[in-house]
């Protein structure tokens, strides 16, 4: 899962001269029209539902377009062709990374996005815009919080599938590679995890409800139990749990994790879900 150089480097610094290093953040991306949803789904079919999926490849193709014309109906009826705010934070975070990086390096540093699932900005298309500038370091960064095969392992399989296809000769054009791993045990994002939940509580509920009253629901991603043997998240995900219930939990005694699972036939998903868990700490 981790992209390392055959010739190690040093780190420490971008050397000086023409040394130039392309920074390519990851994330999934989200479809801003309708006509884009079945190759949505046919790309995440191929590189999520497989990994756990026991589903014959040949059925993705049809199967994209059936979804699709369920995403229509929910897209279209009972959100009001909403838009994701997805693509536009992604982009902020982008320019934002790479603002701090040219305050130190210059214009030898430079931050790509690439989305999953969402042309113009497929793994392959960017890394092939990032050789056309000359680039040949690459740093890759999946900006998702755990580590699985369902975030940095798909960012990774596709940065590998696109270089081997942009491969010129004998000799790779890219030189170097450094990989940052998630930020799901960083303290600081950890902190600021916690900060945000007693803030919200003490805006919002702390008048009408003393602590021990009040019951906190962290929310993670749902994982399925069985991947193929691939690394799914949930230690990850217990892990990002329990540090930020620790915490909280010395004033706010009533706290569950609340796994938002996808609804999956024939798949044992991580429990108790975001539902469940609100409805056993109200019964408390």
């Amino acid at each position: 899962m981790v992209a390392t150089p055959e010739k190690q480097e040093q780190t420490n610094h971008v050397h000086a001269g023409s040394d130039r290093v392309a920074v390519l953040l990851m994330g999934y991306g989200e479809v801003e029209s309708y006509e884009d949803f079945a190759n949505y789904n046919e790309q995440a079919l191929n590189l999520l539902t497989a990994k756990f999926a026991p589903v014959p490849t040949w059925i993705y193709p049809p199967l994209a377009k059936l979804l699709a014309i369920f995403d229509l109906h929910e897209w279209s009826h009972q959100h009001g062709q909403f838009i994701s705010p997805h693509n536009a934070i992604f982009e902020r975070q982008r320019a934002g990374i790479e603002q701090h990086l040219q305050e130190r390096w210059g214009d030898r540093i430079q931050v790509f996005k690439a989305f999953n699932f969402c042309a113009p900005f497929l793994p392959e298309q960017v890394l092939e815009e990032i050789k056309a500038q000359g680039f040949d370091k690459i740093l890759i960064y999946p900006l998702l919080v755990v580590d699985s095969i369902f975030t940095s392992g798909i960012a990774v399989e596709q940065v590998n599938n696109a270089l081997t296809h942009l491969a010129d000769g004998a000799e790779h054009w890219v030189k170097g590679q450094r990989y940052i791993p998630s930020f799901y045990n960083e303290p600081a994002y950890i902190n600021l995890l916690a900060k945000r939940v007693e803030e919200k509580i003490i805006d919002d509920l702390a008048v009408a409800h003393l602590p021990s009253q009040t019951g906190i629901v962290l929310m993670n991603h749902g994982c399925p139990h069985k991947a193929k043997g691939f690394t799914s998240g949930i230690t990850e995900s217990q892990i990002l749990y329990d540090l930020v219930r620790e915490q909280l939990i010395y004033k706010y005694p009533l706290i569950s994790v609340g796994w938002l699972n996808h609804d999956t036939p024939l798949i044992e998903w991580t429990q108790p879900n975001a539902k469940l868990a609100a409805e056993n700490l109200i019964q408390l």
